[in-house]
Formats: C-alpha cells, sequence, structure tokens
C-alpha cells in the first residue's frame, strides 16, 4: 500500500495516479504519418486485456479501433504487446504501429487527442448489501474489506487515510490463470470482499456479466481534485504526427454518438464534464 523508496524524491499522489492508467513511456522519435499515406491503420493493443482488448478482437478498443480504421477508409492491423513497462517504447515509438486507443487525456510523452469518453471509479457491491458508498471519504468504509487494485488512485487514497489492513491488494498484471481481470469482481459476488473501488472501465463489463447479484456505482461525490477519481481518456500518436492526430479527431468528433454506444455496451461508466 503505497510503499515509497528510501533516498528517492517522492512523486506525488497525483502522479502516481496517472502512472498507474498510462505506464511508463519512453521520449518519442518518429517520421509523421498521415492517414492518406496508409495502407493499413496500425494499431498497439494488448493480445490479453479485456475489456479493453485481445487478439480475438472482443474488446471495446477493438471496436472503436475498427471504426476509426473504416472512417479513415483503411483496413486494420495489430502490433501485439501486453501494457507493462516499455510498452509504448517497444510499440508506438518503436514504429510497429501508429496510434493507441486509450491513453489518458494529457500524458505528455504522446500527442494525446482531443478527449472521446470520461469516467470515473466506481464501488462495486453485492445488491443484497444495500450499500450506496458515494465517496472515498465515507466513514463506513473502514468497516468493510475493500479490495482495489495496488497502487491505483483508489489504493492510495485509502492508504492516505489509514485503511491499511482493511484493504486486500489486486495486482493489474494479469496471466489469465491465477490472476485474471474479472477476479476482483468475482471476490465481491463471492462475499470474499464487501466492496471493490476500480476504475470503472475495467469492470463494467465483468460487472454486467453478474448484474443480477452486483450493483456498480460511481463515486459520486469528487474531492478536491477531481481528478483523483475521475479521468478523460484520448487515443495516442507520436509527437511528430500532428497531421495523424488531426485526422483522428475528425472521427472521433464525427462518430462520438457510435464511440458511446460501443462503450455502453461494455458497461463502461460515462460522466459528464463537470462530474458524475
Amino acid at each position: 500500500m503505497g510503499a515509497q523508496g528510501g533516498g528517492r524524491t517522492r512523486m506525488t499522489w497525483q502522479q502516481r495516479c496517472v502512472v498507474f492508467l498510462c505506464l511508463l513511456l519512453a521520449p518519442p522519435l518518429a517520421w509523421p504519418v498521415r492517414a492518406a499515406d496508409m495502407k493499413e491503420l496500425r494499431v498497439c493493443a494488448d493480445p490479453d486485456n479485456l475489456p479493453f482488448s485481445n487478439q480475438q478482437l472482443q474488446g471495446f478498443e477493438n471496436h472503436i479501433a475498427a471504426l476509426v480504421a473504416r472512417e479513415l477508409g483503411t483496413s486494420i492491423s495489430y502490433t501485439w504487446q501486453p501494457q507493462r513497462r516499455g510498452f509504448v517504447r517497444g510499440t508506438l515509438n518503436a514504429e510497429r504501429c501508429d496510434l493507441i486507443i486509450g491513453v489518458p487525456t494529457g500524458y505528455d510523452l504522446v500527442l494525446w487527442t482531443k478527449p472521446y469518453y470520461r469516467s470515473t471509479f466506481v464501488v462495486v457491491s453485492r445488491k443484497e448489501r444495500g450499500l450506496h458508498i458515494a465517496s472515498l471519504d465515507d466513514p463506513g468504509l473502514k468497516q468493510l474489506r475493500i479490495g482495489v487494485h495496488q497502487n491505483s488512485p483508489a489504493d492510495i487514497i485509502l492508504g492516505n487515510q489509514g485503511m491499511v489492513h482493511n484493504v486486500v491488494g489486486y495486482s493489474i498484471w494479469y496471466d489469465g490463470k491465477e490472476r485474471y481481470a474479472g477476479e476482483i469482481v468475482e471476490d465481491v459476488a463471492a462475499g470474499k470482499i464487501d466492496v471493490a473501488i476500480v476504475w470503472g472501465p475495467a469492470v463494467g463489463y465483468f460487472v454486467q456479466q453478474q448484474s443480477a447479484v452486483l450493483a456498480m456505482e460511481p463515486i459520486a461525490v469528487p474531492r478536491p481534485d477531481d481528478g483523483s477519481t475521475v479521468y478523460t481518456i484520448s487515443m495516442g500518436v507520436r509527437e511528430a504526427d500532428e497531421p495523424f492526430k488531426a485526422q483522428v479527431e475528425e472521427v472521433i468528433s464525427k462518430k462520438q454518438g457510435e464511440i458511446r454506444q460501443i462503450l455502453e455496451k461494455y458497461g463502461v461508466p460515462l460522466v459528464a464534464d463537470k462530474g458524475p
């Protein structure tokens, strides 16, 4: 829970939140790309990371990538690499692909497009419990066994409030066997933990599969820094690819309604510009 390395400059928890969402990226160096020059749209993606993407093209980012390719009038191909340390360095910045479908808006080591959705952390609980946790400052949380993803904003915020012994950390690195994306949601359904406080886009898909048992509610009361639980998501290209970025943004503007339908189909909680 939030351990800091001795002797090194400490990151603020806001900085750590951004690192959690987008991994560590390497500085870009590449020639510009334009959709008009493309024989295919080359997408950088994780091969086993539902509900975002997989090699069977079952994730919502796969569907959004297909929509972008269709609008650009080109075919699509993928460069697959697990989204861990060095993902962008080994894919986008190595010029093996040209577009990442989901990056936090404002991450300054890629050229990010205008946002195409805004989402929030959520509380997942069993419906029969009737729990309604509106804020990470809710005193009732101290009486609950809480599941979080390690080093996520929820983990950091709860740790700063002294909640350690009642918090269960789950890895964001999945092996498909002992660790898998839906594990934290299944543990709520099974009663192993009381609630999960997690990034909504990562779990809405799995909550839908157990909708008879589980409730998912957004963190409705923001903290002083709204970015602690609410983030906007963009697409990412290389720094040199300004013309390509503009073309992708045209697609985002033109197809915002269809993008929203895809996100809603996968249970992604969407929030307005001023909060849930």
